[in-house]
């Protein structure tokens, strides 16, 4: 934890329901104004004029579902809630909430029997063998993120939209998000604001309180939540990982701001361990020109965008 007094908040708002430390502070208008840009941009070079988003009931996809239902209108936007037998009941009830509120098309998608095909149920084993049955609940929660993916995927297709991703910068940072589950997307609207921020724009836009104001959480098992699990607050971590990444502190610089020491040892370890995550996948060069080593070319090369959805 951090050494001495909390940083003072600064809310959109006087009764702003979550701590946001004043480094953290960002101009909601600006930041609407070009994450609206970049939403657009990026389907127009892609030659889309729809978007898919699996909506949790979290405050980073319904964040998300209020940036893209601005950009380009609610009527081009899908949201498919995809709650798994065990989700909390709340975070549909908020997920449909957002719907409502936005006017958009929705889509509800039980993941149960899929997952169930698999890890099997009390009756018996699925098809991932015995093993599979006692597998851990984070092993589940990441195959149910890949599951839930496949099915956005599915219906981007019938839909004719990008699937848009819903995960942050301090997710990111510190790996927790799961490969080809929730980082997988065509383009990523928040992954530049950490989660403090992703609360602070969500004031701002008309996110309802009921998400702002509740705990973070994965919703892998029930009661699970992300700081809970993690063992720090949210504007603990970014005030951190803002001046370990954005400012580039050193050690003792961060010491010298009031952070232990065992909490920098730990982000930093989870930062460095989940680099895998934020890149590519390493191809192993044989030819004289690599895709992704040596044969670069924006993703707004002429010819690029598609002429039709598909």
């Amino acid at each position: 934890m951090t050494a001495g007094d909390e940083p003072p908040a600064v809310p959109d708002r006087p009764e702003a329901p979550f701590l946001l430390p004043g480094e953290l502070a960002i101009d909601t208008a600006i930041a609407r104004r070009a994450i609206g840009e970049f939403i657009r941009g990026q389907l127009r070079q892609a030659g889309f004029d729809r978007a898919v988003i699996g909506l949790s009931g979290g405050i980073d996809s319904a964040l998300v579902a209020y940036l893209v239902a601005e950009a380009i209108g609610a009527e081009r936007l899908l949201c498919i809630l995809m709650p798994y037998r065990t989700s909390s009941p709340a975070s549909r009830t908020d997920a449909e909430e957002v719907v409502r509120r936005l006017g958009c098309a929705s889509d509800v998608v039980d993941i149960s029997p899929m997952v169930d095909a698999y890890f099997g149920e009390a009756d018996g084993a699925g098809a991932g063998g015995g093993d599979a049955r006692s597998a851990s609940p984070l092993r589940r929660g990441n195959f149910m993120a890949r599951v839930r993916m496949t099915v956005l995927y599915d219906r981007s297709v019938t839909w004719g939209g990008l699937v848009v991703g819903t995960s942050n910068k301090t997710e990111a940072l510190i790996g927790y998000t799961t490969l080809f589950g929730d980082a997988a997307c065509a383009f990523a609207p928040i992954g530049d604001l950490y989660k403090t921020q992703v609360r602070q724009l969500s004031m701002a836009i008309g996110v309802p309180d009921a998400i702002i104001r509740k705990a973070p959480s994965a919703d892998l098992w029930p009661g699970q939540t992300d700081e809970a699990e993690a063992g720090f607050s949210y504007p603990e971590l970014d005030r951190l990982l803002q001046a370990m990444v954005d400012r580039r502190r050193s050690d003792e610089e961060l010491d010298a701001l009031g952070f232990a020491p065992e909490l920098v040892a730990r982000v930093q370890r989870l930062v460095a361990t989940s680099e895998f995550k934020r890149q590519v996948p390493p191809v192993a060069k044989l030819g004289p020109r690599t895709a992704g080593v040596d044969y670069l070319y924006p993703r707004r090369r002429p010819g690029s965008a598609r002429t039709r959805p598909g």
